[in-house]
């Protein structure tokens, strides 16, 4: 019933900036917390940044500072703006959605993941 679809992932250079997004779509009422996480080859998929409804934030400790993380509760979008981005940034990033067909009816969902790449 939703779909979670990210895009602006891409080869970016350290030190630049890159913005994802990720749109929800399908049969949706509200949606609670976004929030993205990534996954590096080898390692464990890692909360990156979340957000609540109304817009409360919390960050990984290696990104503070440089990632952003926002929302359009009209576009029903979560973005996350990437700024002075590190190679140990690289990784697929995935957006996860509390999304909710009624009020007590919620389902945590993902979407398919967007690779950025940072080389050395």
């Amino acid at each position: 019933q939703v779909q979670l679809v990210e895009s602006g992932g891409g080869l970016v250079q350290a030190g630049g900036s890159l913005r994802l997004s990720c749109v929800a779509s399908g049969t949706i009422s509200s949606i609670n917390d976004m929030g993205w996480y990534r996954q590096a080859p080898g390692k464990q998929r890692e909360l990156v940044a979340r957000i609540s409804s109304i817009s409360s934030t919390n960050y990984a400790d290696s990104v503070m500072g440089r990632f952003t993380i926002s929302r359009d509760n009209a576009k029903n979008t979560v973005y996350l703006q990437m700024n002075s981005p590190k190679p140990e940034d690289t990784a697929g990033y995935y957006c996860n959605a509390d999304s909710c067909l009624k009020s007590y009816w919620c389902n945590d969902v993902w979407g398919q993941g967007t690779q950025v790449t940072v080389p050395s």
